[in-house]
């Protein structure tokens, strides 16, 4: 390297004063600045500046070399003055250093006791339920208006969430129930051998899947597929300013954004509970009468007289329930994402989570309240 464009002058004040000339472009090359460290060092300097009245033509090639230096005057404690540099280096100079390097291992945030570590959590489960049913209200406004016909939202946005919320999620809601249903089947049937009562399985599965595992295991799934999709979507439009851009246009995001996936998933899961209840019922025949030698127009004349409207009536209710949560909580993570691509992942892992909390606690209480109306 032609070390000629830099000219070193110390002074005895402890003061060096570096020449910079020529021109400085990435095809002819740079100077090492490992010669202005060691003058540095060799001098003991504290100050370092600059001269560029005879600086010519630049590119990015002058940035690095004078990063390099910035990078060991700041690791010695020595003073890095760029006032002799031109306006345009020096704005890219501060730029190049302006947004610390990210860390890799984040060190433990120090929460304190265990009793601090419970009541933290406590405290953001409350304020994680609150921060729902507040926003189960603001979504029940645009609701109305849907019903009213006086919504605002493209149809064709509702098409294609009822696209992927119904046909594109019976493949995975098949297989699950389906394996579900030969689970239950296995596990009961192995104990009414003892008793010689093989065929009752058709009531245990029956009854299991369409008052309960078909939509809970149907909502789990949604929740995983769906939920975390919606939390993705408009947390990425959350990082791209374009919820910020619908505002500036009088345009609510919840409106346009959440109506149109949560009236999909209140239309699309008790259908899809409804099927994932049919799958199960398949699932337990193939088993009694494979392996157990359950005749299988007795299994399913078993299930006919087992399950009652009332217990499909309370598994496709909590399909419906379950949809408005799926969405409302993957809606509601989404808005919430940060401005970061990290973010996204974060508001993604949320919306499974609290999806799937709201989804057990949604079926005990709906138990529960069956339990004392005696359905």
């Amino acid at each position: 390297m032609n070390d000629d464009r830099v000219k070193l002058h110390s002074s005895n004040e402890g003061k060096l004063l570096v020449s910079l000339q020529g021109d400085w472009l990435l095809e002819t090359g740079r100077p090492e600045p490992q010669s202005v460290c060691d003058k540095i060092t060799a001098d003991k300097c504290h100050i370092i500046s600059f001269d560029t009245n005879q600086l010519e033509n630049w590119d990015s090639c002058i940035l690095t070399y004078l990063l390099a230096i910035k990078d060991y005057t700041q690791t010695l404690g020595i003073t890095f003055d760029p006032n002799g540099l031109p306006d345009g280096i020096r704005e890219l100079v501060d730029l190049a250093r302006a947004v610390p390097p990210h860390k890799q291992d984040k060190e433990k945030e120090d929460r304190g006791s265990l009793l601090v570590r419970i009541g933290d959590d406590t405290l953001a489960l409350f304020k994680s339920a609150h921060q729902l049913f507040a926003f189960v209200g603001e979504a029940s406004f645009p609701l109305a208006r849907f019903i009213l016909r006086k919504s605002k939202f493209r149809a064709s946005d509702l098409g294609l969430f009822l696209q992927e919320t119904g046909a594109y999620a019976v493949p995975i809601v098949s297989l699950i129930s389906f394996l579900v249903g030969v689970i239950l089947a296995f596990v009961g049937i192995m104990q009414l051998e003892l008793f010689g009562a093989q065929v009752y399985v058709a009531d245990l599965v029956g009854i299991a899947m369409v008052r309960v595992m078909g939509a809970v295991m149907t909502g789990i799934i949604m929740a995983g597929r769906t939920g975390a999709a919606f939390a993705a979507q408009i947390g990425t439009m959350q990082v791209n300013e374009e919820i910020d851009a619908l505002q500036t246009l009088a345009i609510s995001p919840v409106e346009f954004l959440v109506l149109p996936r949560l009236i999909s998933l209140i239309l699309m899961m008790p259908l899809l509970t409804l099927f994932a209840d049919l799958m199960g019922i398949v699932g337990g025949a193939v088993i009694a009468s494979g392996f157990y030698d359950v005749n299988a127009i007795v299994y399913f004349n078993r299930v006919i007289e087992a399950v009652g409207l009332n217990d499909l009536f309370v598994g496709l209710f909590m399909g419906f329930v379950f949809g408005i949560l799926i969405a409302l909580c993957g809606c509601l993570r989404g808005l919430q994402c940060g401005r970061d691509a990290s973010a996204v992942g974060d508001a993604t892992t949320s919306a499974v989570v609290t999806s799937i909390v709201a989804i057990i606690i949604a079926t005990a209480l709906i138990i529960i309240m069956c339990a004392a109306l005696g359905i």
